[in-house]
């Protein structure tokens, strides 16, 4: 790892073939569809990637300047990429529709990538430059552990990087003993956080799925239930804006079962229902 984070002779033309390359894969990535709601397409959306290839050039740049210039460049050719390529296979406007975003985080780099070389210093004040992106890793992580969680085992990929990631940026940036545990320690109650913040409050997707009189009709008399409890509970519910009655779902896991909507008089009528992390389908049986 210390080969990575230092060893490496990164020069501008190795960082602009990396840029390229990742530009595209990114961009492939984002239209693929089996790769939709993956670990694989999970780069196109945060920072997780985007902050090891950042810490990456930084760690291999020569001077404060050369690794402003290189982070700079770098996100100068990738991001556009990754709307441009989007928008020439799909005649889509997705490089003016979100750049205008990204490319504030691309200016942002220079500051970013000057300030950042310093960690090569290996001092305290290190430490403190690695931390915000230590939480910021941290913070994606644990949204990445509860769609896991969620919809086992989509995003797993994603959340070990990120988890590895926490543990190995001070092991491999540092080299003073005491910086290097600190770093680790920091990392480890981040890691321990993010799982007790996943256990104390599991995911849940709360949705309404049907209003009453969508072709049905029911009311709070009605009894209302998922096949499977595992996946959540239902209750029918008065919307005061409708001023109707809704049938409200707390989904706590993604996959297929049924629900039942069952009126006083003891007719049932039945649903498949398939779940996901935040969307779902429902078809009538044939009761």
């Amino acid at each position: 790892m210390k080969k990575i984070f230092g060893g490496i002779n990164l020069t501008w033309p190795k960082l602009i073939i990396m840029a390229i390359i990742l530009g595209v894969y990114t961009a492939i990535m984002a239209m693929l569809p089996i790769a939709k709601n993956t670990s694989f397409s999970d780069l196109t959306v945060s920072f997780e990637v985007w902050i090891f290839l950042g810490i990456f050039i930084i760690m291999n740049s020569k001077s404060p300047k050369d690794s402003a210039l290189k982070c700079f460049i770098f996100f100068l050719i990738s991001q556009p990429l990754v709307y441009l390529v989007q928008d020439i296979i799909k005649h889509s406007n997705l490089f003016n529709t979100y750049y205008r975003f990204w490319v504030l985080w691309t200016i942002a780099c220079i500051p970013m990538g000057f300030i950042g070389y310093y960690m090569k210093k290996d001092k305290w004040w290190g430490l403190l430059i690695l931390i915000p992106m230590l939480l910021l890793t941290g913070e994606m992580c644990a949204g990445y552990l509860s769609d896991t969680m969620f919809s086992f085992p989509r995003h797993l990929l994603t959340t070990i990087f990120c988890m590895a990631s926490l543990i190995i940026y001070p092991l491999a940036i540092f080299n003073n003993k005491k910086i290097k545990i600190t770093g680790v320690v920091i990392s480890g109650l981040l890691i321990i956080s993010i799982f007790a913040i996943c256990i104390i409050n599991p995911p849940k997707y709360s949705t309404i799925i049907l209003y009453n009189g969508d072709e049905y009709q029911f009311d709070d008399s009605y009894n209302v239930y998922l096949v499977d409890k595992k996946y959540g509970n239902l209750s029918v519910e008065y919307d005061a804006g409708l001023e109707d009655w809704a049938l409200h779902a707390d989904f706590k896991k993604a996959g297929k079962t049924e629900f039942v909507i069952e009126s006083p008089d003891g007719k049932k009528t039945t649903f498949d229902i398939s779940i996901k992390r935040s969307t779902y389908t429902i078809k009538e049986k044939n009761n």
